[in-house]
């Protein structure tokens, strides 16, 4: 296993491409992040793993809520999705603090925050207001059910968008409950939804001041984590408009395409099958029931073999039963199917493929020493992501930042001893 994060010369020899020397795509990008949870913090991090300077905002004493979802006692979500952050501690219920963040905001080219709507506009800090003293700020305004609309006001974790955008009602068995996803999904997608429309709105400011057509070339972003796990579940509400037909759950098996899902080998591990084109299909049928079953009236086209689901599954589960996983995968791809392992964490690392790609790393930690981080996506020739910190301690650069904002350290004193500003213990 590589356990040391790829280099700039390592990545020349992957894609035969030199880097920049030493430069980061997003340098000279400085982010202020007033986000709590996941999706801020996966938003920023795609921006701080390709340089640009995040400062995370965390209120005190305790920080970012995402410092307290703990694996034995250890903040591993924070540890992973903190890094390359610096950390800045503020009691925003002292009086001073909106000031700050204000004189902050001035600074900055983006600003993120996942506070109820309204609360931005309650502290005083609405974005006609920011976009005053700095015309030029992309605001990231990230909420469960967006900044408009009857629900806007309501508070939205992710469960709740994965429930109401019908992914829970698509996902598990048709004869058990829905099935809300083992990790935070929408919050996932959404940071991902994020990071693009923050460079969107960067080249769009770009375009605004060389035209010079507006005065104010920033932009609000109003990311619902509702419409970014809407946006990704395919065809299904024009499906029913077109059908009346609701699609039912249908464990690992799809609506669209057959054979797919997950099959049982003989050593009790398991393997995902898919064969979604038609050549891949009859290839595949050939290989578990030779040239008579490429001509089973059931299997002939898609349609079929998705109206034949279980008859099929049942042929499948038949031919894997027979065979230990090593065996079956290694029969399938001889014949050019698609077909993979289901692995769990503890065989992720063990395959030669992630190992030969670097997709982790052991990321320094304070506590721990390390920890197995994965790798920036995605994988840019000439401009990668990189590591350049661990996740931060809350309040570690509070004196820094404060002094690069043009603070004089006696005023920064000040804010310690009045208990404004946190510092690293």
């Amino acid at each position: 296993m590589n356990n040391n994060y790829p280099n700039e010369t390592d990545l020349k020899d992957l894609d035969n491409a030199a880097p920049m020397d030493g430069v980061d795509a997003l340098d000279g990008i400085k982010v202020v992040d007033l986000s709590r949870l996941v999706a801020g913090n996966m938003l920023s991090l795609q921006l701080a793993d390709f340089g640009a300077d995040v400062i995370k905002v965390e209120p005190l004493p305790a920080g970012d809520t995402l410092r307290a979802w703990k694996e034995d006692g250890h903040s591993m979500f924070w540890k992973i999705y903190g890094r390359n952050k610096r950390s800045l501690g503020l009691n925003f219920r002292e009086a001073g603090s909106i000031e700050l963040l204000r004189q902050l905001a001035t600074g900055a080219d983006i600003l993120i925050e996942s506070f109820r709507p309204g609360t931005l506009e309650a502290m005083g800090l609405a974005p006609d207001e920011l976009h005053k003293s700095n015309p030029r700020l992309i605001i990231v305004r990230i909420s469960g059910y967006g900044q408009t609309g009857p629900h806007s006001h309501r508070p939205g974790f992710g469960t709740l968008m994965e429930a109401m955008s019908g992914f829970a009602a698509r996902n598990g068995f048709d004869d058990r409950e829905p099935v809300l996803p083992p990790i935070p999904l929408a919050d996932m997608i959404s940071g991902l939804y994020g990071a693009f429309s923050t460079l969107t709105a960067l080249r769009a400011r770009d375009h605004l001041e060389r035209s010079g057509a507006r005065s104010v070339s920033g932009q609000v972003i109003d990311l619902s984590l509702l419409d970014s796990v809407i946006s990704v579940l395919g065809s299904d509400i024009a499906a029913y408009q077109l059908t009346g037909t609701v699609k039912p759950r249908l464990g690992s098996g799809s609506n669209q395409a057959g054979p797919r899902g997950v099959y049982l080998t003989r050593d009790h591990k398991w393997v995902a099958i898919s064969a979604s084109t038609q050549k891949a299909a009859m290839r595949f049928l050939k290989l578990i029931g030779g040239e008579e079953l490429t001509r089973d009236p059931r299997f002939l086209d898609n349609t079929l073999r998705v109206k034949n689901r279980d008859e099929l599954d049942g042929l499948i589960n038949e031919w894997m039963g027979k065979r230990n996983r090593t065996e079956a995968l290694e029969t399938i791809d001889r014949e050019g199917i698609t077909a993979g392992p289901v692995y769990d964490a503890s065989e992720i690392l063990q395959d030669p493929h992630i190992s030969n790609r670097g997709l982790f790393f052991e990321c320094p930690d304070q506590d721990l020493g390390h920890v197995m981080a994965h790798t920036p996506v995605p994988r840019l020739s000439a401009s990668p992501g990189r590591f350049r910190f661990p996740a931060p301690e809350i309040g570690e650069h509070s004196e820094q930042i404060l002094f690069e904002f043009g603070i004089q350290k006696q005023e920064i004193a000040r804010m310690i001893n009045s208990g404004l500003i946190g510092v690293k213990d």
